[in-house]
């Protein structure tokens, strides 16, 4: 959601690159009633995505799996926290459906955490990544996936159900772990990718994190270069809005020359791409950035 006209207290001000994108959300109405119809859910509506207007149209979306309640309650997600339903054996099949329906030919496929299973939700993740790979239609898979708290077994039984791409997102530099995201650790994230390479070096693996918590540049380089170190391929920077007042204040609106310097500057670092901007987020426009 795009934060409102008024800043909340200690909020800087809506610069105008902010306000000027809009969001219809009567044009969502045809792509939410055939995830309703499947019982499926969507990243793009729980974590109120500013592009969902966008991607909707164009028939495309992250799909949300392992249901809709996060065991974790990370200040920045807008994603509902608490104990989970129990996993539908029927998502993967509903899955492969929908995006057969829909034409969709690049597949983002995420989840909330589920500390609450022995697996983490691996195998339910490998039953998904699966039914889409083997499923007829020609379709190219990215997992954005949870840290599985670092388990190996269930990391490697994600990437071994073969996606093209294994994105896990570290969101913010180390410093601001403790108030962003509490019962994460930054290195466990970087050691996750690293395994992801080591084992699968063909697999393109991919990263993202939010400006506007209060990191700077200096501090994004070096999460940069720890994600460079760790065989990361592609890495996606955006602007962090406050989707509810519940969730941390924007600190600051990093303005585009910002976002084009960091981009530059990843791309020396070494990164086979780095797509910064306002309103990139780690799976808008996904399958562009692939071919890229």
């Amino acid at each position: 959601m795009i934060p409102r006209e008024l800043p909340a207290r200690g909020e800087p001000a809506l610069p105008p690159w902010i306000r000027e994108k809009k969001i219809r959300l009567a044009d969502l109405h045809e792509m939410k009633a055939r995830m309703r119809r499947g019982s499926l859910s969507t990243v793009c509506e729980e974590a109120r995505c500013p592009n969902r207007t966008e991607c909707f149209e164009r028939k495309t979306a992250t799909f949300l799996i392992a249901g809709d309640v996060c065991t974790r309650a990370c200040g920045f997600c807008h994603v509902t926290s608490g104990r989970p339903a129990p996993l539908d054996p029927e998502e993967p099949a509903q899955l492969v459906e929908a995006a057969n329906e829909m034409g969709i030919r690049h597949v983002v496929v995420t989840s909330v955490d589920r500390d609450d299973l022995a697996d983490g939700g691996s195998a339910h993740w490998a039953a998904v990544v699966g039914a889409l790979k083997e499923d007829d239609a020609v379709r190219t898979v990215e997992a954005l996936t949870p840290d599985f708290q670092g388990v190996a077994d269930q990391i490697d039984r994600v990437a071994d159900a073969g996606p093209d791409v294994y994105n896990h997102n570290v969101e913010t530099v180390p410093r601001l772990y403790g108030t962003v995201r509490p019962k994460s650790d930054f290195e466990r994230s970087v050691a996750l990718l690293a395994r992801v390479k080591d084992r699968h070096p063909a697999m393109t693996t991919k990263s993202g994190l939010m400006l506007g918590l209060g990191e700077t540049d200096d501090e994004v380089l070096d999460l940069f270069r720890a994600l460079r170190a760790g065989g990361v391929d592609v890495v996606t920077v955006g602007q962090y809005l406050r989707p509810s007042a519940w969730n941390l204040p924007v600190v600051e609106y990093a303005t585009p020359a910002r976002f084009a310097a960091l981009e530059r500057q990843g791309m020396q670092i070494g990164f086979t791409a780095v797509f910064a901007g306002p309103f990139v987020r780690s799976s808008y426009r996904a399958e562009e950035f692939l071919r890229k």
